[in-house]
């Protein structure tokens, strides 16, 4: 029913409302392509874009429910943003990031600063968070938010529904791996000497079932794109705080072979990817020849394949979606 709404919305193609959503999905080229595609790369996908300016929607299993894993930054840093919009925090404000709290997993702040001391503005955090998925920053931008529930709150908001955030990097990561405390850079490192059949897991990501069939942060296709086109539209945020974030997603560091990997050289991304076991995601906006851009959604789990095939997946669906919008 919600994928029926969301079409009479933003299509308003109402000869659509007496199909049934699975009809639909099976009636559009683009779904049907992808899957054709994607089948040998990961196990289940999930897509949902929006041409920016137009009701020109397309999507496939955009009401299935995906672990969001580091695209749930891109929440996180709208939360936090409305807090600075309301004078409860400011951009420049130092944070101190104490060594025995620094996350593990992307860590590109631990991993170059080893000394007490350190202090980073809470845009520098923002920026590390999404530019480089730094999970230091992520746990640091989750506090000044007010917490995953504070999280979740500021997406109920903005009428979104069905994203939700229930733990930081530290946690997340823990429950993942079965670790018995927050996984922190020294406590990660003392699991894996006691536990060294793990190191391969952390290495290849293979799928969990279980992992998955918790609905601990998880989002759909179709409420990432409702929060990207919110984010675009300037509102979910303001002006200021959309122009700010975007201006970080252009600059991702990660992912340069999910949703860039198969467009035209030179063609403008900002984006935020994820990764985590049995999952690849990346959700941000594309840039059209003509000027025109679409957001685009794309989660990816249930896999056994190698990362770099994760990646081709996403690669081939943006590419689908790409020429799908530049030819219509």
């Amino acid at each position: 029913m919600k994928t029926l709404i969301l079409i009479l919305i933003g299509a308003l193609l109402l000869p659509w409302l007496a199909m049934p959503a699975a009809a639909q999905e099976k009636a559009d080229p683009v779904a049907a392509q992808v899957e054709a595609i994607t089948s040998p790369l990961v196990g289940r996908v999930g897509f949902a874009a929006r041409l920016i300016g137009s009701n020109k929607i397309v999507s496939h299993n955009g009401n299935m429910t995906f672990p969001m894993a580091s695209t749930y930054k891109v929440p996180a840093a709208v939360a936090l943003l409305k807090k600075v919009e309301a004078g409860e925090v400011k951009l420049d404000h130092l944070v101190e990031l104490p060594l025995d709290d620094m996350a593990t997993g992307d860590n590109v702040i631990a991993q170059n600063f080893v000394h007490p001391g350190l202090q980073l503005s809470v845009a520098n955090l923002i920026e590390a968070m999404i530019t480089m998925s730094d999970n230091t920053a992520t746990d640091a931008v989750f506090s000044l938010a007010g917490g995953p529930e504070a999280i979740t709150a500021a997406m109920r908001k903005l009428a979104i529904r069905d994203i939700r955030i229930d733990r930081n990097t530290k946690d997340l990561i823990m429950d993942m791996s079965g670790m018995d405390r927050p996984a922190t850079v020294a406590a990660v490192n003392e699991f894996l000497q006691k536990n060294p059949e793990k190191v391969q897991q952390f290495v290849t990501m293979p799928k969990d079932p279980k992992f998955e069939a918790d609905p601990r942060d998880q989002s759909t296709p179709l409420a990432m794109l409702d929060l990207l086109m919110k984010i675009d539209s300037a509102s979910g945020i303001s002006k200021g705080s959309r122009d700010f974030l975007i201006a970080s997603m252009s600059r991702t560091r990660t992912g340069a072979g999910r949703i860039k990997g198969l467009l035209p050289r030179g063609t403008a991304v900002a984006h935020k990817t994820g990764t985590s076991i049995g999952v690849a995601n990346d959700v941000g906006y594309v840039t059209l020849p003509d000027g025109r851009r679409f957001a685009v959604v794309i989660f990816t789990a249930s896999s056994d394949t190698p990362l770099a095939d994760r990646d081709r997946a996403i690669a081939e669906v943006a590419r689908t979606i790409y020429d799908h919008f530049a030819t219509n």
